[in-house]
């Protein structure tokens, strides 16, 4: 544990950059999209891409791992959904509502797992990856069809194009069949691919930084909270508990753990832009979950003896 703290401030120290450069116009808001879009459509498959590829998906603690995010997310969206009547929730708040919930920024939780449980965690990061991007995304689509403002309906290819146009997701998908199909490294391509992830999570950090806003915290407090005890602390041990029950190692159980505990996704934000959702909310839960998932992953780790 006494390496731990020191081993994630940087994580959050570069989140911290990232929001002063945006809040003191050190680069016009007009930049911050374009760079946004290059480490999402280009940086972050570049890391993801040969982190599947290379990843073991035959050990029964990855299994448990994967198996364990995945059965935790259908979980929390279903009860999620069975309580939309409850909820005194326009469609467009709750589909922002539903990916607070469920998705998570894989920009913050790569680097802490890296720090935390070096290469042989990542490696098991990345197959939860490959397990629930595909998911939280065809759950998110599928919501934000029904009930965005844009109000697409559920038509197969209308949510087909949505969900794969998704870059991390196609990433998930060429690193998975890679793997699955036994191909070698390959020199040249690899090498291209090893230098653009590691240009992935620190710039990924900094941009996540940069799209963090407060002002909807303020306005919808209650809301935001809600999501943001359920996103960080049911989440984590759910996660957790379902890695034990399906006999996932220690270090299965503190990717697992970690994986719940990590802050809302700032892709969420773009997809409700893109999609018709309440892209204000969501940027509120994006930004709470983040400051949230500072403070509670060292308590988490102790409490479950993880690190």
């Amino acid at each position: 544990m006494a390496g731990l703290v020191p081993g994630i401030v940087p994580v959050f120290v570069l989140i911290a950059i990232g929001y002063g450069l945006r809040k003191s116009d050190f680069l016009p808001d007009a930049t911050w999209r374009p760079i946004e879009k290059l480490s999402i459509h280009l940086l972050y498959p570049g890391f993801l891409i040969p982190a599947i590829w290379n990843a073991d998906l035959s050990g029964g603690s990855a299994g448990a791992a994967g198996a364990s995010a995945v059965i935790a997310v259908l979980i929390v969206a279903a009860i999620t959904l069975l309580s939309k009547p409850l909820m005194t929730l326009d469609g467009p708040a709750f589909t922002s509502v539903l990916q607070g919930v469920i998705r998570w920024n894989s920009f913050v939780f790569l680097p802490v797992i890296q720090s935390v449980f070096g290469a042989e965690g990542l490696a098991l990061a990345a197959v939860m990856i490959a397990a629930i991007i595909p998911v939280t995304n065809i759950v998110c689509v599928v919501a934000l069809a029904r009930w965005g403002a844009d109000q697409r309906g559920t038509r197969p290819l209308a949510l087909a194009k949505a969900v794969f146009s998704n870059p991390i997701l196609l990433a998930c998908l060429i690193g998975l069949a890679l793997n699955f199909a036994h191909v070698p490294r390959l020199p040249g391509i690899s090498d291209t691919l090893t230098l653009l992830g590691g240009a992935a999570l620190p710039l990924g950090l900094i941009v996540a930084g940069a799209g963090l806003s407060f002002a909807e915290v303020a306005r919808r407090k209650w809301t935001v909270m809600g999501v943001s005890f359920v996103k960080l602390m049911i989440m984590p041990p759910l996660m957790w508990g379902l890695c034990v029950l399906l006999g996932g190692d220690q270090m299965a159980q503190g990717v697992a753990l970690l994986c719940g505990a990590a802050p809302g996704a700032a892709a969420s934000y773009i997809l409700a832009r893109q999609m018709g959702g309440d892209a204000p909310l969501m940027a509120g839960i994006v930004a709470l979950t983040t400051v949230g998932s500072a403070l509670s992953i060292p308590i988490l780790l102790a409490l479950f003896h993880l690190a």
